[in-house]
């Protein structure tokens, strides 16, 4: 069986194909972006497996073909994030003025208790950063 050059083979089946999502794992909606992103973040592969509930032979298909094919995988990936970025500022910016309204709502009675234990939360992880 001949690999199309966007395939990458295990055991005579396709692992890693290409779909109108990108580089995928054959058999998911997994993307190799998605496990590019864990990868960069130092995520070692068994982590990797679990976070995305892949087999071993799927997560070492998948980092074989990045390791093989870093330049191309790199270069997609960064365009990745680069609309991913776009996409998030995008939305940010459409929902500022709905989440300004919601935040300027006043509580509903009842709920003082809930708010200053969030507040004392919120308060908290801002004292960690």
């Amino acid at each position: 069986m001949a690999s199309a050059p966007d395939e990458q083979t295990f055991n005579e089946q396709a692992v890693i194909i290409r779909t109108e999502r990108g580089l995928t794992i054959a058999g998911t909606r997994i993307t190799l972006y998605d496990v590019m992103d864990y990868f960069t973040a130092g995520y070692p592969a068994k982590l990797i497996r679990e976070k995305l509930c892949l087999t071993d032979a799927q997560v070492d298909a998948a980092l074989s073909y990045i390791k093989a094919h870093q330049a191309e995988v790199e270069a997609e990936y960064q365009q990745v994030l680069q609309i991913a970025e776009g996409n998030r500022q995008y939305w940010e910016e459409r929902n500022r003025e709905h989440f300004a309204r919601i935040a300027a709502m006043p509580p509903k009675p009842g709920q003082e208790a809930i708010r200053a234990k969030l507040q004392a939360w919120k308060d908290r992880l801002e004292s960690k950063v």
